[in-house]
C-alpha cells in the first residue's frame, strides 16, 4: 500500500501522563474514524516514563510518535515544537489528561475541511459548553484571565484560555515567528499573533475529569500568564524578560533596605558591614526569584544552581562598578544628581540582565 500522509496532526504536550496515553489514543481513533491522523506526543522528560510509553505505542500504531525533550520545559514551547514537526494540512492541540473531549476533534476537523473557519476552539464558555466540576474560585480566576487576555488579543473570543483547538497549517506558519512560547496558554499566543483576517469559530465542549496523574498547574502559572500578556502588548518595544528582571530587581532594592535597616539601625552593626550584607542578601534574593520566574524554562538546580549563583554575584559586582562609574561621570559633568543616579542604575540593570542571560542561564 502506498504511504498515506496524515491529514491531521494532534500535538499533545505531556509531563507524567503515562497512564493516560493508551485511553487517549483509543478515544482519538474512535472519534476520527476514517480521517488520516497522527498523534505527536511532546514529552518534557517525564520521570514516570511517558516518553517510553509513547515509543512503545508506536511499535503497535505508527500514528503515535514521540518528541522527547531534554533540558527544557514549557507547555507552549512544546506545542510549537510539535507543530513545527508536522506537515499535515490541519493541526490540533489537546491535553493528555482526557479533560479535553476527543470526540470534538471530528467537529473541528469538519469545519476546517469545509473552509468554514481557519481556527476552531473547543470552548467551555460558549453556548452548550461547561467547565464541569470546577469550584467557584477556579471559575472566577478563569473568567478574569479570559477578560484580561481579550485586552491583548482584541478579538471577541469567549474562551481564549482554552488549551483545546485546531487550525489550518497556514495560520500557524504565518504567525509562528511572532509567538512568544511563554507560559502555558499557546492559544492566547496564537490569537494575539495571527492576522486579523483569520476566521475564528468556537465549538462547545464540557471540561472533563482527569483520568490519572496530577494537575500541571504550578505556583508560577499566574506569573507566566502575566508575562505572556505583557509580551503580546509591549514585547515589540521591550523584551518581556527584561521587564521581569527589572521588576524583580526593584523588589531586591526593598530587600536590601530591609536588611540594611535591621542590621544598621536595629542591630547597631557597622554601616559597611550592614551595607555589604544587605547587598549580598539582595543579590541572592534576585537570583533565586529570577531563577524561578524570569527563567522558569531554564531553572538551575543542584550544583548548577550554586555555579549560577557565583556567576550572578560576579556579574552584579561588575554591574555595581559600572553603576558608580557612569553616575559619577555624569555627576561631575554637571548632570543633576538624581538623573545621574538613575542613569547608573539603568546601566547596571541592562548589564546584569544581558550578561546573566548569556552566562548564568545560558539563553543566548
Amino acid at each position: 500500500m502506498a504511504f498515506q500522509p496524515a491529514d491531521l496532526s494532534i500535538v499533545i504536550p505531556t509531563f507524567n501522563e503515562r497512564g493516560n496515553l493508551p485511553e487517549l489514543i483509543r478515544r482519538i481513533d474512535a472519534a476520527l474514524g476514517d480521517i488520516r491522523w497522527e498523534a505527536i506526543i511532546v514529552d518534557d522528560d517525564s520521570p514516570d516514563g511517558t516518553a517510553d510509553q509513547a515509543r512503545q505505542m508506536y511499535l503497535e500504531d505508527a500514528r503515535v510518535r514521540c518528541i522527547h525533550r531534554l533540558g527544557r520545559r514549557g507547555l507552549s514551547s512544546a506545542c510549537i515544537e510539535g507543530m513545527l514537526t508536522s506537515s499535515a494540512r490541519f493541526l490540533a492541540v489537546m491535553d493528555a489528561d482526557l479533560q479535553h473531549d476527543p470526540s470534538v476533534l471530528r467537529t473541528m476537523y469538519d469545519m476546517l475541511a469545509a473552509d468554514e473557519a481557519d481556527l476552531v476552539i473547543g470552548s467551555r464558555y460558549t453556548s452548550g459548553g461547561s467547565v464541569g466540576q470546577w469550584d467557584g474560585r477556579r471559575l472566577a480566576i478563569s473568567r478574569l484571565a479570559t477578560r484580561l487576555s481579550n485586552l491583548a488579543t482584541k478579538r471577541p473570543v469567549a474562551d481564549t484560555m482554552s488549551g483545546f483547538f485546531s487550525l489550518k497549517r497556514q495560520v500557524f506558519e504565518d504567525c509562528a515567528k511572532n509567538l512568544s512560547s511563554l507560559g502555558f496558554k499557546i492559544l492566547l499566543d496564537i490569537i494575539a499573533s495571527c492576522k486579523e483576517s483569520v476566521r475564528i469559530r468556537e465549538v462547545p465542549y464540557t471540561f472533563g475529569a482527569r483520568l490519572s496523574g496530577e494537575s500541571k498547574l504550578s505556583t508560577n502559572v499566574a506569573w507566566e500568564f502575566l508575562l505572556l500578556l505583557a509580551d503580546k502588548m509591549v514585547g515589540k518595544y521591550l523584551p518581556v524578560r527584561f521587564l521581569a528582571f527589572a521588576f524583580i530587581g526593584s523588589l531586591g532594592v526593598g530587600v536590601h533596605f530591609l536588611v540594611l535597616t535591621l542590621m544598621f539601625k536595629v542591630g547597631k552593626a557597622p554601616f559597611a558591614v550592614s551595607q555589604a550584607t544587605a547587598t549580598a542578601v539582595a543579590i541572592l534574593f534576585n537570583f533565586s526569584l529570577n531563577n524561578v520566574l524570569t527563567y522558569a524554562g531554564q531553572s538551575l538546580k543542584g550544583a548548577a544552581w550554586f555555579r549560577g549563583l557565583l556567576t550572578f554575584y560576579l556579574i552584579c559586582g561588575i554591574g555595581a562598578v559600572a553603576n558608580v562609574g557612569v553616575s559619577s561621570y555624569l555627576f561631575v559633568h554637571d548632570t543633576y544628581w538624581a538623573i545621574a543616579a538613575l542613569a547608573g542604575i539603568l546601566m547596571s540593570v541592562v548589564w546584569n540582565y544581558a550578561v546573566s542571560a548569556r552566562y548564568t542561564w545560558k539563553t543566548a
